[in-house]
């Protein structure tokens, strides 16, 4: 998990670039305490990070800006991500109606790493996909009936009996 939690953490980063409102050696110490986190536990194996009009900070993220004295609203980050940190790939959404797009996938066999980024709009109210976005139905989605954070589903599982989708 070490190698996916490390490709969200430099997707974060390049996407708060784009807002230059963070000095770089903050910047660069917000990304060591985002990659540090004490819930980067190996049991856990998946995260989930989501900011929306329900939660507007993200615990993890709120973490690492307080102990790199980075202002959380001088993310920049869109009113609306989701980012899954799974084994084997990390992907996201912007806004809750759009598809999922990859940040990275992982190949156990050859330990290759392949990214996908698409840093380079917060648009995330609009419904259509950026020529840059990557749609990737492999992607969790998170069900709708679930707590908020840290909790999903696969698109191709069958919902359990008494289930709504």
């Amino acid at each position: 998990m070490k190698s996916e939690i490390a490709a969200v953490v430099s997707f974060l980063k390049r996407l708060v670039k784009l807002k230059n409102k963070v000095e770089v050696e903050k910047m660069d110490l917000f990304a060591e305490r985002l990659h540090s986190a004490k819930s980067a536990d190996p049991c856990v194996f998946f995260r989930c990070i989501r900011v929306n009009a329900f939660h507007k900070y993200d615990p993890e993220l709120l973490r690492a800006c307080r102990e790199s004295g980075v202002h959380y609203g001088d993310l920049g980050l869109p009113w609306e991500i989701t980012l899954w940190v799974d084994p084997g790939e990390v992907c996201g959404r912007y806004g809750e109606q759009n598809f999922d797009f990859s940040i990275a996938t992982f190949s156990t066999d050859q330990n290759e790493m392949t990214f996908f980024y698409h840093s380079d709009s917060s648009d995330e109210g609009s419904t259509h996909s950026s020529p840059l976005t990557v749609p990737n139905r492999k992607c969790q989605a998170l069900n709708p009936a679930a707590p908020p954070q840290h909790s999903y589903r696969t698109r191709d599982r069958t919902p359990t009996p008494g289930q709504t989708n």
